[in-house]
């Protein structure tokens, strides 16, 4: 038996630390879907279940996030649920058991990299063990393993990590003169890898430059330590120039020529690239402090109110933040001989970084993020209690406290996210910049049947953003479940939408409800002439009133109004607007579909001749997942056969409605 323990002791000691993690998120298993769960997940359902075939090939194509469409996270959530809406109980356990395997994962990685800088193999391990329960229980990373959706974080983590210590092992073959078996492992490592992480989410094409890191610090200083022969390294680098240095400085052009851009307006956002630019260094060392400071509550999901950088002194954090995240990477270069462990930690953060925290125009923080960059910022930290001169005792007993505070602190952090309700509100407070904290709170007492409550906290707010639509819908929203809408409500909604900077997907969804409750009169004082009013007022707002934007989004909204106010060639004109803007099989179907629930059978009818007239537009092969999931529809022939199923149904609708008024009293 103890020559058991003595040998296994590394893989007892991780499969305690993953026991002692899955006590720590047990708390959270109990929450549910949050923010942008619902806007990804619904397409489990959006073409019946997923229980065929045909669903599924249709639903692992439907992504839109990446050019890649992300097909393998998809494919992971059909362990979960074949349909929606769905339990969240299932969707979380799996994300557990992923963040679980991750840590398992990256134990094994350190303890390669560990054995290839030490002969002290126990210490290594060690060392090893502690990093990664460090990783494994920081409390961080509930955010993202918690946060469903973000498993498409996760699981390129897996493969990223898979593709690390293949290559590692490809190394370890080549150095020992085996060269074809360490090409095959290098090739495989890198390139399946890769591959397999892009199909997870666009940041798996980091592998080859984390890979390039590990290269330049940790197996640079093995090579020198076990003294690698000159020919042997000669054929090392030319793989290593093709599989990781090509790669990556491609990437880095890529990112780089955003730089193009620097005061050009951004589509969708309310920065610059070089407002960007100069934030992400203050967001990398807010992140910095979160790792470093663990805590039970952070800012959570809703970051959208985080300070833009103006120029380098506004705020005047920011050119400091630069200069010092500029420091970190030269001290990471500069120590790649001394302190390999150091500099692999620095750059990996940093180079993990460089596609979601630099110059492409993406949201400015979020906090999962950081899953796999801080990997290995652990690792130095633990090597450096491992090797410490005090007694082993003290040095197992501080390693040990570590791993309890992050545990009990994690805990701490799954008992709110168990609690979705009570979570929204702390961040509602945490966040009082944020109109997604702000606006998800009051939907919160809503909900909870609280509308005077989510109508206090609102208003206030209202009146010191006018323009914000996050904040100006839940208001109304709120008004209407308690006292009704004013003229005051009416005339500030609509001076919001007039200049509103962005939030055009926001408002047709809003609108389109507000056309429902103000035909059904479920809100007093909210009437179909207020709505036409809004969207008027819309319309004065350039950033909403070109014509793309009026053909998808405001022409459908008109055509609604046309409906309810029983005016059904109005609105065919409308929803033809729409379809000759958006020519889309889905939009035909979904618009005639509207006119037939409102027993306007033959506008329907008409709606989809208008489809069928128009111009075909070829399905022209691309690098994005739209083409291929538009060209498994064309192979199953979806299309035609549900047009000609709408097409019957409309028909018989008209016939059964005819002899209801053809019969005889």
């Amino acid at each position: 038996m103890l020559t058991f323990l003595r040998r296994h002791w590394p893989w007892l000691g991780l499969a305690t630390i993953a026991f002692v993690a899955w006590i720590a998120y047990h708390p959270g298993l109990s929450g549910g879907f949050l923010f942008d769960d619902f806007v990804n997940l619904d397409a489990l359902g959006n073409s019946g279940p997923v229980d065929n075939w045909r669903t599924f090939w249709r639903f692992i194509t439907s992504g839109t996030a990446d050019p890649t469409g992300r097909p393998l996270a998809l494919l992971s959530f059909l362990v979960d649920a074949h349909d929606w809406p769905a339990d969240p109980a299932p969707f979380l356990r799996t994300n557990l058991l992923l963040h679980l395997l991750n840590g398992g994962l990256l134990f094994a990685l350190l303890r390669r990299l560990g054995r290839a800088l030490d002969a002290d193999e126990a210490r290594s391990d060690a060392a090893a063990l502690l990093a990664s329960g460090l990783w494994l229980l920081h409390p961080l990373f509930v955010s993202t393993t918690l946060y469903i959706v973000q498993r498409e974080a996760m699981l390129p983590t897996t493969f990223t990590l898979l593709g690390l210590l293949a290559y590692g092992k490809g190394r370890m073959c080549f150095a020992r003169s085996d060269g074809r078996s360490g090409m095959s492992w290098m090739i495989g490592g890198i390139g399946l890898g890769t591959l397999l992480a892009i199909l997870c989410k666009a940041n798996g094409i980091l592998l080859p430059l984390l890979a390039w890191v590990l290269e330049a610090t940790v197996f640079r200083r093995a090579d020198v330590v076990h003294g690698m022969d000159a020919t042997t390294a000669k054929r090392l680098f030319r793989i290593k120039a093709l599989l990781l240095i090509v790669p990556s400085l491609c990437l880095i052009a890529y990112v780089a020529h955003f730089l193009v851009l620097w005061n050009a307006p951004m589509e969708a956002r309310p920065w610059t690239v070089a407002q960007r630019t100069l934030t992400e260094p203050r967001v990398l060392l807010d992140y910095l402090y979160l790792l470093v400071a663990p805590r039970s509550l952070s800012t959570g999901l809703y970051n959208d109110g985080y300070v833009v950088a103006q120029g380098f002194w506004q705020p005047a954090s920011t050119l400091p933040a630069l200069l010092l995240v500029a420091g970190l990477v030269a001290l990471g270069f500069s120590v790649r001989r001394t302190a390999p462990a150091l500099s692999a930690a620095l750059l990996f953060f940093f180079a993990g970084h460089l596609l979601e925290s630099s110059t492409i125009p993406l949201e400015l923080y979020f906090e999962h993020r950081n899953y796999l960059p801080a990997m290995l910022l652990f690792w130095p930290l633990a090597r450096a209690l491992c090797a410490w001169k005090a007694s082993r005792g003290l040095r197992i007993a501080i390693a040990s406290g570590m791993l309890a505070l992050c545990a009990v602190i994690t805990w701490q952090r799954t008992e709110l996210w168990g609690k979705p309700e009570l979570l929204a509100a702390l961040w509602a407070k945490q966040n009082p910049d944020s109109s997604r904290a702000q606006a998800t709170a009051a939907i919160a007492d809503l909900n909870a049947n609280r509308p005077a409550q989510a109508l206090t906290q609102l208003m206030p707010l209202w009146r010191q953003r006018p323009y914000d639509l996050q904040i100006a819908f839940n208001a109304i929203d709120a008004a209407c479940a308690t006292r009704g809408l004013t003229d005051d409500d009416k005339h500030a909604l609509g001076e919001a939408l007039r200049h509103t900077p962005k939030g055009v997907l926001l408002i047709y969804q809003w609108v389109g409800n507000a056309i429902d409750v103000a035909a059904s009169g479920q809100c007093q004082g909210l009437a179909l002439a207020d709505v036409e009013a809004w969207i008027d007022a819309a319309l004065e707002n350039p950033a909403i009133n070109n014509a793309h934007i009026r053909g998808q989004d405001v022409e459908p909204l008109l055509a609604q109004i046309a409906l309810k106010k029983h005016q059904p060639d109005i609105a065919l004109q409308h929803f033809d607007r729409a379809l000759i803007a958006y020519p889309k099989p889905d939009v035909a179907a979904r618009q005639a579909d509207m006119l037939a629930n409102s027993e306007y059978y033959e506008q329907a009818l008409a709606h989809l001749d208008t489809y069928e007239h128009l111009p075909v537009r070829a399905n022209r092969p691309s690098l994005d997942m739209s083409w291929l999931h538009a060209k498994v529809q064309e192979w199953e022939g979806y299309w035609p056969y549900e047009m000609a199923l709408l097409r019957k149904d409309l028909r018989e609708a008209i016939a059964k409605r005819d002899a209801k008024a053809n019969k005889p009293p």
